[in-house]
């Protein structure tokens, strides 16, 4: 009835431009996708998934992110507010707040609570500073257009789905459901209540993780037996197959496996269903995040068997979804794009066993060593309060107690971060937020910095280079390296010829890209151009 009103009240001509638009925009975000996984894998994917999207849609062959540190919550944010986290303000999955002594997560809300589940509901999109193009969309139909954001985490849901979308919904570890928080709504809409009654996660548990295909076939793999893998917990195996029936009560054993994704799959469907997505004149907007490829690429690392076998799947569930699409929203009614929220490098313990450069460093290490040094200049105390995103924050208090110049305190620590080897460059807040810089590893130190929520000294590691804090075996990600940068983008659907592009775009060049496909306003933040192959 919001929909008719709405189309009532404007002019015919916006009414006909309206109908040029896709009736559904679906975003998917693939959690740690690096841009190699496309052609490593490509032959092995079948046709209806990624080759449908590579074939038919147009791929941005060297798209990159353009800050760091490249982690998920300022990965969603910065695709879907077109800015960085400079401006956007989720400057990492959590960072140091000094006035609560503590890390705070990028989502986490103390005034509202969890509906439908039992934790991680505190969760809210107030600390992201900008609107998105969720929220353009919303604020372009007073409100009549829908968004629906689905994610197994929570930041991979509240974030994309904007500020004041139709619903967002995440996994709950503990319980096995999906739920929200108290800022969306005060109960779960029967959809989501009906799917959360079937106990899918117990079900996809009850089984062994077994390659999909012939082993022969993931010869662009590893051998499974391999030094560098973690287990998904501790006792299992690290090779196939992996028993995961004896832990079918344990919810939380579901994001080390690839049926994740086939939770979000489903959900997301439900979603189109249970909202009555795409069915008017008036865009709606789904924003789908698979998780599944980070937390088994933490735990296995990009070479292994697990990380391709997740594709494979994976490439099974987009392809169940275009279909879906193309049945219900039909096939020239709606967008789709595909992108990641970072990369990964290589184990690196492999790389070293192969003479490639990497290594490992410790940040409880380095938090002992500029206290000791500043221990001896200026007398005992806690002088570091937390390192977090590769950023150092200051003990303030304790400076301002012993009547310090905290400009000489940090010079201090920059000189005794330089002497170790696997640190490539310090720098003082301060030259950062000059933002002077022109060499481009440094313009992304500068683009993730925020005045208001980043450390008093940002660091650069060597390349490869990983906290061993939980072992020397699988990954992680948070650089301005191309391992960590480099990423797929694809738009695929209504209004998109297929091609390709080598250029080199920014990650925060799909939000206005898609403002101008739907002819709406950019976020408020936005500082990335349109992708302008989309529009010759």
């Amino acid at each position: 009835m919001k929909k008719l009103l709405y189309c009532l009240l404007i002019p015919v001509t916006s009414i006909l431009s309206a109908q040029e638009k896709p009736r559904l925009v679906v975003g998917i975000v693939v959690d740690q996708m690096r841009y190699d996984y496309i052609s490593r894998y490509y032959d092995d994917f079948e046709n209806d998934g990624f080759k449908r999207l590579i074939k038919d849609g147009f791929v941005f062959k060297n798209a990159h992110y353009d800050y760091t540190p490249t982690k998920t919550g300022p990965g969603h944010a910065s695709i879907y507010t077109g800015t960085t986290p400079a401006r956007h303000g989720i400057i990492g999955n959590d960072w140091f707040v000094p006035s609560i002594g503590r890390r705070y997560n990028c989502v986490e809300d103390t005034t509202v609570s969890v509906v439908g589940g039992v934790s991680n509901g505190k969760v809210s999109p107030k600390n992201l500073l900008t609107t998105t193009i969720t929220d353009e969309l919303r604020l372009y139909y007073n409100f009549t257009a829908k968004v629906v954001g689905i994610s197994l985490k929570d930041r991979g849901a509240a974030l994309p789905a904007g500020h004041n979308p139709t619903g967002a919904y995440w996994y709950d570890l503990m319980s096995g459901k999906m739920i929200t928080s108290t800022y969306y709504a005060s109960k779960l809409p029967k959809w989501v209540d009906d799917y959360n009654r079937q106990k899918r996660p117990t079900e996809l548990l009850n089984v062994q993780w077994e390659l999909l295909k012939e082993k022969r076939i993931y010869n662009e793999s590893i051998a499974d037996e391999n030094d560098f893998e973690q287990p998904i917990k501790k006792g299992m195996n690290v090779s196939f197959p992996h028993n995961l029936a004896q832990f079918k009560n344990d919810p939380a054993i579901l994001k080390y496996t690839p049926f994740t994704n086939t939770v979000i799959k489903e959900v997301a469907i439900k979603a189109i269903e249970g909202e009555n997505l795409g069915k008017d004149s008036i865009p709606d907007f789904l924003t789908i995040s698979f998780s599944a490829t980070d937390d088994i690429g933490h735990r296995f690392g990009p070479r292994s068997l697990e990380v391709q076998d997740t594709y494979l799947r994976l490439d099974r569930e987009i392809a169940e979804i275009l279909n879906y699409l193309d049945q219900t929203i039909g096939k020239d009614n709606y967008l789709v794009f595909l992108s990641a929220d970072h990369g990964a490098t290589d184990v690196p313990a492999y790389l070293y066993k192969n003479k490639m450069p990497a290594g490992y460093h410790n940040n409880s290490y380095i938090k002992s060593i500029l206290n000791a040094e500043l221990n001896k200049k200026h007398g005992e105390g806690k002088w570091i309060s937390s390192i977090i995103n590769e950023q150092v924050y200051l003990n303030h208090e304790l400076i301002k107690e012993k009547g310090l110049d905290a400009k000489a305190i940090k010079q201090t620590v920059i000189k005794r971060l330089m002497d170790e080897d696997y640190i490539v460059e310090a720098f003082d807040k301060d030259v950062v937020a000059m933002r002077m810089f022109t060499d481009p590893t440094l313009i992304r130190l500068q683009n993730g910095y925020n005045n208001k929520r980043s450390g008093d000294i940002l660091y650069n590691l060597s390349p490869s280079d990983l906290n061993d804090a939980f072992g020397r075996k699988g990954t992680d990600h948070r650089t301005p390296y191309a391992y960590d940068t480099h990423i797929p983008i694809i738009f695929y659907g209504k209004g998109i010829r297929s091609g390709s592009s080598v250029r080199r775009v920014d990650i925060t060049d799909i939000a206005p890209s898609l403002s101008l496909l739907l002819n709406i306003s950019l976020p408020s933040g936005s500082t990335g151009e349109p992708l302008k192959e989309l529009f010759d």
